[in-house]
């Protein structure tokens, strides 16, 4: 299991854009995690005390006899069996083969043999530790490779290149000229503050994370499509723009963001069924996001000839 989680891990950090695209790399973390633990819980239950029969089977004995011996007598010793050949020999001579079986020495690959409760405990604690710090090993070597190949692993020029790209996109929506940075400090947008883009409401400067932005530059440069990631990072670019232009409420900056990402993601380098597909997807996230925050809601009349139609001839709308 720890052999195919480096696998995979490595094929998906220097594998192709495919497949980072088709599997977030949290799952097989995750799924080597609960593996780690069902090993670990299961190697602390105490395993059942089995008592089998050592000697030769009655199926055996009939195919195959008892050897020298005429039979085989069975002598019980509180929990120990013990099987001793008897062809007519005296009470004196089986207690001698008794005594010749006892001294015989146990088997010491016994499966049967009882492990004591700390020694499996111990040997237990050791195996999840080897598996956690092979998932940590895993997770620190994806974070180094991810922090040089990511939206800060891209030069200097590649980045402002980028931006002055966003910022031209950007402008067309809010209709004057306008600034987007991406905010590598994580000081106005991230997992901190809960958003994925901020801008002033009829300002001209609106932050994206790093991670938005480098789905629009794969798109814009490299031309690599993740439906996920390229059509939330479309939606938030349209979006900051349109408060950018002065559209203040959310719902209604939203389903903007909707129609407007439908032509910025083909200026970007996408076909129009495939932008428009991105958007519908985005439609559906933004409903759901709507019901859990009320003020990212869309309007009513965010629909087809509603009065947030952009284009209200077209027959198209998200």
């Amino acid at each position: 299991m720890r052999i195919a989680l480096v696998v995979f891990v490595l094929a998906w950090i220097f594998g192709p854009y495919e497949l980072q695209a088709a599997v977030p790399i949290w799952v097989p973390f995750l799924i080597a995690l609960g593996l780690e633990l069902h090993f670990f819980a299961g190697g602390l239950r105490s395993s059942p005390t089995r008592r089998s029969d050592r000697g030769p089977q009655e199926t055996d004995l009939d195919l195959y006899g008892y050897g020298e011996a005429d039979e085989l007598l069975l002598v019980r010793e509180g929990t120990n069996e013990i099987w001793v050949p008897y062809s007519g020999e005296s009470a004196e001579e089986v207690e001698e083969l008794i005594a010749d079986a006892r001294a015989l020495p146990e088997d010491e690959d016994d499966d049967d043999a009882e492990v004591p409760e700390e020694g499996r405990s111990q040997s237990a604690l050791r195996r999840l530790l080897a598996g956690l710090v092979v998932i940590g090993a895993l997770a620190a070597g994806f974070w180094f490779v991810e922090s040089r190949t990511g939206w800060n692993g891209l030069s200097e020029d590649a980045r402002a290149t980028a931006t002055a790209r966003f910022s031209r996109e950007a402008s067309a929506i809010a209709a004057k000229p306008v600034r987007i940075r991406c905010d590598e400090s994580g000081n106005f947008v991230g997992a901190v503050q809960h958003a994925d883009g901020v801008a002033q409401v009829g300002g001209t400067l609106a932050y994206l994370t790093p991670e938005r932005c480098l789905a629009l530059y794969r798109l814009a440069f490299k031309h690599q499509v993740d439906s996920n990631r390229t059509g939330l990072a479309i939606s938030v670019l349209a979006h900051e723009a349109w408060h950018l232009r002065g559209v203040a409420d959310e719902g209604e900056t939203e389903c903007y963001a909707l129609q407007s990402g439908v032509q910025l993601g083909e200026r970007l380098g996408l076909s129009q069924g495939t932008a428009e597909r991105l958007m519908r997807a985005q439609r559906v996230e933004s409903t759901l996001r709507g019901r859990q925050n009320p003020a990212y809601a869309l309007p009513a009349e965010c629909r087809d000839g509603g009065r947030l139609d952009l284009l209200p001839a077209s027959r198209w709308f998200p």
